[in-house]
């Protein structure tokens, strides 16, 4: 099997591969998407419904073990080349690939476009529910790319750190509140993740991604700590980035869902 050049496949990698005994598809949206078309063997886990928002240590161990868990019980094995999809390259099918990334998948890439430029390549789905076999999903820890409420905070106003949250302009300013409180992290610079996607669902070329976050003061010398409100959009701009060629980028696991929670924490309410 062919390794790709980068995270991303197209539709015509998978046609290629799909017949290689140890590619393994996962479908990582709902049950009820899964069931009404999949691509063809694909393995299924609702990404969505494995939040999480104590990002402690404790917390973060007990993540480790839920997600690892629920890989297992999808049938991915370590040792397997992952190909995660959603509908399209959405904060979903980031996700999912950011957490294969942290508990350590070697070969772990995501369909970019997911269902939508599947089935514009002309690719056939099957209908029905998943059929897994169980394996004990062996995690190695690679938290580099996370960061949990205690690195946010001790980075605040650090020279060469970036806090960059990838929330709607409505949750930004406080205007919509989805917590304790609204507003955001003290000093972060917002850009929406749905800027990293073109109109076909599809994630912008690495130089227009890049032209993207220099205008918007972000440059790849820079250390970027990226936040939503679960840590799935921000996985999205994560993603972004590493294809933009930024090297140092971590997604706020717990994002505003716990930051906005905790009455301890600074907020600002931007104008």
């Amino acid at each position: 099997m062919s390794d790709p050049r980068g995270p991303l496949v197209d539709p015509a990698w998978v046609q290629q591969h799909q017949n290689a005994p140890d590619l393994r598809l996962l479908d990582v949206r709902t049950a009820e998407q899964y069931r009404s078309g999949h691509l063809p063997g694909a393995a299924h886990l609702d990404i969505f419904a494995l939040h999480w928002w104590d990002s402690s240590p404790t917390g973060l161990e007990q993540f480790r073990q839920q997600h690892a868990a629920a890989l297992g019980a999808a049938g991915i094995r370590r040792e397997d080349t992952v190909v995660v999809y959603s509908e399209s390259s959405d904060m979903l099918a980031a996700r999912g690939l950011w957490v294969l990334t942290i508990l350590g998948q070697q070969r772990a890439y995501l369909l970019d476009g997911g269902l939508r430029a599947w089935q514009a390549a002309g690719g056939p789905l099957e209908t029905g529910e998943p059929v897994a076999r169980p394996v004990e999903y062996q995690a190695e820890w690679h938290p580099e790319p996370l960061a949990g409420w205690q690195d946010v905070l001790a980075a605040l106003g650090r020279p060469g750190t970036v806090i960059l949250d990838t929330r709607s302009t409505e949750e930004y300013t406080g205007q919509r509140v989805r917590a304790k409180r609204g507003g955001a992290i003290p000093g972060a610079i917002h850009l929406e993740y749905t800027a990293n996607l073109g109109p076909d669902g599809r994630f912008k070329s690495p130089e227009e991604l890049a032209a993207l976050y220099r205008a918007h003061g972000i440059t790849p010398d820079q250390e970027v700590i990226a936040y939503c409100h679960g840590g799935y959009r921000a996985a999205n701009t994560w993603l972004a980035l590493t294809l933009a060629g930024y090297p140092t980028v971590r997604n706020y696991i717990s994002s505003w869902g716990e930051w906005g929670n905790r009455d301890d924490l600074p907020i600002e309410q931007p104008g």
